[in-house]
C-alpha cells in the first residue's frame, strides 16, 4: 500500500524492557529486510518540563499525582533531544538516525495563505455563476416589493430607483470580489430551512446592511428603511471574506447542517474544532486538585484572582495584593502557582464549535487535517476558526437562538386555535411595527421573557426611556452596554426623547443624528458623518471606523488630517471639523453595529407583540424552552401571576411534556418541568394515554405503563407534584398505596405474559372494577396539611404552585402587620414620603453586598401573594438577624417604607425582624381553647391530655385561655403563670389535631 514506507521504530526513553525490545526489533528488521528509525516520542520541550507534563496528564485523567495506582506512561527523557544527544544515544545503530532524515525529506507540505477557496454552487446549463446570482437577486427584490413596497417619500417608481441602483452597486462589488457562490449557498440552505418549517432569524451582525442579502431572503430587514450600510458588511476597498451569522431554531439547527453535508458532500463539509485552554482560575483549581491540596485552600486562591476577561496569573499577581502576599509568604502557595503558570494557556481539551461549518470546493483533506473522537464520531477540522480562514476556507455560522424556537412554539399553538376558529394564520414577519399594545407593554417595563429586554438593568432603562417606536427598540439594544451607560450618552438620548433640545455641531449632522436624538450611537453614523462632511467614500469611512475602534495613534493622526482637509474643502470651519472628529473618536469606541441592533430589535419586538396579544401561548412557549431550569421556571411563573394568567397544576390526564394552553386560555403545567420525571417516562405516559384513553386511578396507571420507565421515583414525583389530583386529591393516600399498586401491577404483568387469570382473587386489587379503581385503597390515610402539600410541590416543581405558604398565617398577620403588601404600596404611593410599617411575606430572593467599610448589607424580597417588596437590612441589623433571613421562610419586617431614589420602587429599610413564631410571641395576647361539655371522667381526660400537650412548650410568655362551655354555663379561664408557653407552629398544630381548627385560636391585642 505504501511501498518503501514501512519502518520499525526504536526508542530509548528509559522505559522497562526497552533494550530487549530494540534487540528483538533489530533482529526482525534484518530478517525481513526492513529499515529502522530512531525517535524520542517527544512529549515536552525541556527535561525540566516533565513535572508539568505529569500534572497535565493527571488533569486529563482526573487523577492526583500521589495516586500509586495511576498509570505512569511517560519518563523524564521524553523531551526534545538535540541532534548531538540523539547521535550519542544511538551511536550503536547509526542507520536508525540516518533514516529519520530520510523520513523528514518525505514530509513536505506547502500552505498557500491569503487565497480563498470558495465552494462550488451548481448553476443552470448555459449560465455563469455571476449571471445566476444577479438573476436570483433581481427576482428576489421583485418578490420583496410585492409584500413590502420600496420606502421613500416619492412615487413607487422613484423610490424603486434607489433600490435598483443600490442593488446593482452591491452586485458588482460582490461579483468583483468573487463572492456570489457564498451568497447563493447561504441563500440555499436558508431557503431549505424555511421550506422545511425550521425557524430562521431575520439576520444578525453587519450582513443585515446588504440589500442583496435582503433580496435573497438571507436577511429580513430592509437596509434602506433603516439606513444600514453595505460597506459595513463588505468593504470594496478592503477585501475580506463575507461572514453571515445565521440564527436557526435551537432544536432543529442540526437538521440544516445535515442538509448542507448531504447537498455538498460529506467529504466537503465539516464543523470546526475549538480548543479549550487553561485560564487563570481554572488552572489553579486543576493544578491544586492534582497536587492534592484541600478544596478550601485551592478555592481561596482561585477567588483571589480578579474576575476580568483575559486575566492571567502574571497580571493577577500584580493586581491582587492578597494573592501576591500568599505567593510570597505561604510555603505551599508558591509551588502551586508556579506549576499553574507553566501550564496556563495550554490546550486542555478539544471540542466542537457551536455553529461554525466549513464547505470546501474539493475534499476537505485537501485543505485541512481532520479530527474525530474515539469511536469515529464528531468529525471536525483540526484547524480552529482562525486557521480555517487563514488557509482560505469559508466559514459559515449556523447559530442556535432559543427565542426562535419560542416564537415557533407559540405560533403553532396560536395558529392551531385560529384554524379551529376559521381565522387566518398569523405570519410573524407580517405584523405591524407600530402596535400600540406592544409599546404599552414596553413602557411599563413588563419585559420578562422579551428577547434582549428582560434584564433588571434593561427594565430600569426602559422605564426612563419609555419607548414608543421601533427606532427606540433598536436604540435600546445598542444603549444597554457599559460604554454608553458610563459615558452619559444614555442620559442625553433620554433627555432629548422627553423634550430637551438636541444640539448639533453642524447642520450636516442633523439628518444623520436626529433618529438617535443627537447622539452618535451607531458605527454606521460615524461612516455617514465621514462621507457627508469630509467626502470619504463609504469604504474609506469604514476604514476610519476601524481605525477609531483600534485607537492606534499613528493611524488616527493620519485619519484626522484626511478628515479635516476633506471637511475644509466642504466649506466647514477647521475648528468645527476638529471638534466633530474628536466627538466621533470619543463615541466610536462605544458605537454599536446598527445592522445587528436592528435585526435583534425585530426579534425583541416580535416577542413583545406575542406577549401583548397572545400572553398564554407565549408564556407557555417560554416556560417550555426553560423547563430544565427550575429557577427560571419559577421566575416565569411569577411573571404569569403578575399578568393574571392562571396556571393549572400538572395533570396526568391533561398535561403534555411541554407547557400547553387549554380552551380557557389557562396554562397547563408541563410534566417535563417536574423534577425526577424524565423524558422517556413522560413519552411512555403520553403514548399509553393516546392509545388507550385517560387513566382512571393509581392501579390503572401502574398496570398500563412500563414500570421500567415509569418507576417508583417517577410516580412519587408525579404524586407530590399533584399530577394525580384530578383522579383523587389525597396525595398522602396515593403515596401510601403506591407500594401495593406497584406489586399488583407487577403481578398483573406476569400473569398477562403467561396468559393466566387470578382464579381465587389473590392478586390484591386486581379484581376491582374500573369504576371502583379510585376507592380500592387498602387503608384510609389522612390528607397532608397545607404546609406538607406545598412543601412537596416545592420539592418537585421548585415553587409553591397551588397555594402560598403565607395563606395559613393570614388571619394572624392581619393583627400583626399594617396590611398586605399590595395595600401598603398603594398607601405609600399616596403618602409620597416615608412611613413606618410592619410587613410580612415569604422570602423569595436574597442577595448581599459589601459596603465601602467592608461590612455586609442584606437585601430580601418578600412576597405575600398580593405584591412583592424589597427590604434592605444595613450591616448592624443584618448581623443581628442574619439567622432569620432564609429562602422560603416567613419573615415579618419592621422599619421605614419609602420610594427608592435609584429604582423608583418601594423599599423597606429594616429596623427589626421576626420569624412568625417570634412575632406571635411578641404580639399575641394568648392562645384560646374552646372546651365543650367535658364532665366527669371526660373532664379529667381533657385536663390530662392538655397537660401533656402543653408541658414541652412551657416557659414562654404566651398565656393559655380556656373557654369552658356547658349546656348550662360558659366561663373564661386563664391558666397560671407556670403554663405560659412558646406559641410555636408545632404546638398549634397538635392542639388543633386534638380539638379542631375552630376550637383553637390565637388572640391578639
Amino acid at each position: 500500500m505504501f511501498p518503501d514506507c514501512f519502518y520499525l521504530e526504536l526508542q530509548r526513553v528509559g522505559k522497562l524492557n526497552q533494550e530487549r525490545y530494540i534487540h528483538l526489533a533489530v533482529e526482525l528488521a534484518i530478517e525481513l529486510d526492513l529499515p529502522v528509525v530512531a525517535t524520542n516520542d517527544v512529549r515536552f520541550i525541556s527535561k525540566h518540563d516533565f513535572d508539568a507534563h505529569e500534572v497535565r496528564v493527571c488533569i486529563h485523567q482526573g487523577r492526583v499525582l500521589d495516586d500509586s495506582r495511576r498509570p505512569r506512561d511517560y519518563t523524564d527523557q521524553q523531551y526534545l533531544r538535540s541532534s548531538e544527544e540523539m547521535a550519542a544515544l544511538f551511536a550503536d545503530i547509526p542507520e536508525a538516525l540516518a533514516n529519520s532524515v530520510e523520513i523528514a525529506k518525505r514530509c513536505n507540505v506547502e500552505l498557500t495563505l491569503g487565497e480563498n477557496y470558495l465552494p462550488d454552487f451548481p448553476v443552470p446549463p448555459g449560465m455563469t455563476l455571476d449571471e445566476t446570482f444577479k438573476q436570483a437577486s433581481r427576482e428576489g427584490l421583485e418578490q420583496r416589493f410585492k409584500h413590502y413596497p420600496p420606502i421613500g417619500s416619492g412615487s413607487f417608481e422613484l423610490n424603486r430607483q434607489i433600490y435598483d441602483q443600490r442593488l446593482e452597486i452591491e452586485l458588482d462589488v460582490i461579483c468583483q470580489m468573487g463572492f456570489p457562490g457564498y451568497f447563493m449557498i447561504v441563500a440555499d440552505f436558508i431557503q431549505w430551512a424555511k421550506n422545511n418549517d425550521i425557524p430562521v432569524g431575520p439576520g444578525r451582525g453587519s450582513g443585515a446592511g446588504s440589500l442583496v442579502a435582503y433580496a435573497l431572503s438571507i436577511t429580513d430587514l430592509d437596509p434602506i428603511e433603516f439606513d444600514l450600510l453595505f460597506e459595513r458588511f463588505l468593504n470594496p476597498e478592503r477585501v475580506s471574506m463575507p461572514d453571515f451569522d445565521i440564527d436557526f431554531c435551537m432544536d432543529r439547527r442540526d437538521e440544516v447542517i445535515e442538509y448542507v453535508a448531504q447537498h455538498y458532500g460529506r467529504d466537503h463539509v465539516s464543523q470546526i474544532i475549538t480548543y479549550g485552554s487553561m485560564a487563570a482560575k481554572a488552572v489553579i483549581r486543576d493544578v491544586g486538585r492534582v497536587m492534592g491540596f484541600p478544596y478550601g485552600f485551592v478555592d481561596r486562591l482561585a477567588k483571589l484572582i480578579p474576575f476580568e476577561i483575559g486575566m492571567t496569573l502574571e497580571k493577577a499577581l500584580e493586581d491582587s495584593p492578597d494573592l501576591k502576599a500568599a505567593y510570597e509568604n505561604e510555603e505551599e502557595v508558591r509551588p502551586l502557582i508556579d506549576m499553574a503558570r507553566s501550564l496556563e494557556g495550554i490546550s486542555r481539551n478539544a471540542g466542537k464549535h457551536a455553529g461554525g461549518v466549513v464547505i470546501s470546493p474539493s475534499k476537505l483533506t485537501d485543505f485541512a487535517p481532520l479530527y474525530c473522537e474515539q469511536g469515529g464520531g464528531n468529525l471536525v477540522t483540526q484547524f480552529d476558526k482562525d486557521d480555517v480562514e487563514a488557509v482560505g476556507l469559508v466559514k459559515f455560522d449556523f447559530l442556535g437562538l432559543r427565542t426562535l424556537t419560542i416564537i415557533d412554539w407559540a405560533l403553532k399553538t396560536i395558529n392551531h386555535r385560529r384554524q379551529l376558529q376559521g381565522l387566518d394564520a398569523i405570519d410573524i414577519s407580517q405584523i405591524p411595527r407600530d402596535d400600540a399594545d406592544s409599546y404599552e407593554l414596553l413602557k411599563k417595563a413588563q419585559t420578562t421573557a422579551v428577547f434582549q429586554l428582560e434584564s433588571r438593568g434593561m427594565k430600569e432603562l426602559i422605564k426612563k426611556l419609555k419607548p414608543d417606536c421601533f427606532d427606540d427598540i433598536i436604540a435600546l439594544v445598542a444603549l444597554f452596554r457599559p460604554g454608553p451607560l458610563e459615558s452619559g450618552m444614555v442620559d442625553d438620548y433620554i433627555n432629548v426623547k422627553h423634550g430637551a433640545k438636541a444640539e448639533y455641531a453642524h447642520p450636516l449632522l442633523e439628518p444623520i443624528l436626529k433618529p438617535t436624538n443627537g447622539v452618535i450611537l451607531y458605527q454606521e453614523q460615524v461612516m455617514q458623518i465621514a462621507r457627508d462632511m469630509a467626502g470619504y467614500t463609504l469604504g474609506g469611512a469604514d476604514m476610519l471606523r476601524r481605525a477609531m475602534g483600534k485607537k492606534k495613534p499613528e493611524e488616527m493622526a493620519k485619519q484626522r488630517e484626511i478628515f479635516t482637509e476633506g471637511a475644509v474643502n466642504n466649506q466647514i470651519d477647521e475648528g468645527v471639523a476638529t471638534y466633530i472628529f474628536d466627538l466621533m473618536e470619543k463615541f466610536a469606541g462605544y458605537g454599536f453595529n446598527k445592522s445587528h441592533s436592528a435585526a435583534y430589535a425585530l426579534v425583541a419586538y416580535q416577542t413583545a407583540w406575542l406577549k401583548a396579544h397572545f400572553p398564554a401561548a407565549f408564556m407557555a412557549a417560554v416556560m417550555s424552552s426553560d423547563m430544565d431550569n427550575t429557577d427560571k421556571v419559577v421566575v416565569l411563573i411569577d411573571e404569569c401571576r403578575e399578568m393574571k394568567l392562571q396556571i393549572c397544576p400538572p395533570d396526568l390526564n391533561l398535561s403534555n411534556y411541554r407547557f400547553t394552553v387549554n380552551d380557557h386560555q389557562q396554562i397547563v403545567y408541563g410534566m417535563g418541568a417536574i423534577k425526577g420525571v424524565g423524558e422517556s417516562a413522560i413519552d411512555e405516559l403520553l403514548n399509553e394515554r393516546e392509545r388507550n384513553g385517560l387513566f382512571i386511578g393509581l392501579y390503572d396507571l401502574c398496570k398500563r405503563v412500563d414500570l421500567r420507565k415509569v418507576n417508583r421515583r417517577v410516580l412519587e414525583a408525579l404524586i407530590k407534584a399533584g399530577a394525580l389530583d384530578s383522579i383523587a386529591p389525597n396525595r398522602a393516600a396515593h403515596l401510601a398505596e403506591l407500594s401495593t399498586a406497584l406489586r399488583v401491577a407487577e403481578q398483573h404483568g406476569k400473569m398477562a405474559q403467561t396468559g393466566q387469570n387470578d382464579l381465587f382473587g389473590l392478586g390484591g386489587a386486581t379484581d376491582t372494577s374500573d369504576d371502583d379503581e379510585a376507592d380500592a385503597y387498602t387503608a384510609i390515610v389522612e390528607a397532608w396539611s397545607e404546609k406538607d402539600r406545598l412543601e412537596a410541590e416545592k420539592q418537585t416543581l421548585g415553587l409553591f404552585l397551588t397555594g402560598h405558604p403565607i395563606a395559613e398565617y393570614l388571619p394572624e398577620l392581619k393583627h400583626i402587620t399594617h396590611g398586605t403588601l399590595g395595600c401598603l404600596q398603594a398607601d405609600a404611593e399616596r403618602s409620597k414620603g416615608r412611613m413606618e410599617a410592619r410587613v410580612a411575606g415569604l422570602v423569595v430572593d436574597i442577595r448581599t453586598r459589601q459596603t465601602k467599610q467592608g461590612k455586609t448589607m442584606g437585601f430580601a424580597v418578600l412576597d405575600d401573594s398580593s405584591a412583592r417588596l424589597e427590604i434592605a437590612t444595613f450591616s448592624n441589623v443584618y448581623d443581628k438577624y442574619r439567622d432569620l433571613i432564609g429562602k422560603d421562610k416567613i419573615l415579618i419586617a419592621e422599619g421605614a417604607l419609602a420610594v427608592d431614589d435609584f429604582t423608583g420602587n418601594l423599599r423597606l429599610t429594616t429596623e427589626k425582624l421576626y420569624s412568625m413564631e417570634q412575632a406571635r410571641e411578641a404580639f399575641a395576647r394568648g392562645i384560646t381553647l374552646e372546651c365543650h361539655n367535658p364532665q366527669g371522667e371526660m373532664l379529667l381526660e381533657f385536663v390530662e391530655r392538655l397537660q401533656s400537650l402543653l408541658s414541652p412548650y412551657c416557659g414562654g410568655q404566651c398565656p393559655i385561655y380556656i373557654e369552658y362551655v356547658t349546656d348550662q354555663a360558659r366561663a373564661s379561664l386563664q391558666l397560671g403563670e407556670d403554663w405560659r408557653v412558646f406559641p410555636s407552629d408545632e404546638l398549634l398544630l397538635r392542639l388543633r389535631r386534638w380539638l379542631s381548627a375552630e376550637q383553637v385560636s390565637v388572640k391578639y391585642k
